[in-house]
């Protein structure tokens, strides 16, 4: 039979030789054996086509399809060319 469990969030670091050091004093007493939940977060970049499909098919940007706000031709401005 498994006991209840209470749950207590802090945050913390991995250090160098794969240890977590927790950034505050935790109010547990010990020593007692507690199951570690580890939550890393996730890379936040997203690729060009990625971010172009989201604005894309982002509702709050259907008002850019109205024909009143197409105010540019391709006669505006001058090409760009990257040299990158």
């Amino acid at each position: 039979m498994q006991a209840a469990t209470k749950a207590n969030e802090t945050t913390g670091t991995i250090d160098a030789r794969h240890h977590l050091i927790s950034d505050e004093t935790l109010p547990i007493t010990g020593p007692t054996r507690v199951r570690v939940i580890i939550l890393v977060p996730e890379e936040t970049d997203i690729n060009e086509t990625e971010w172009l499909q989201a604005a894309a098919t982002n509702p709050a940007l259907d008002f850019l399809k109205d024909p009143e706000e197409d105010i540019y031709t391709l006669s505006d401005g001058r090409p760009f060319y990257d040299e990158g």
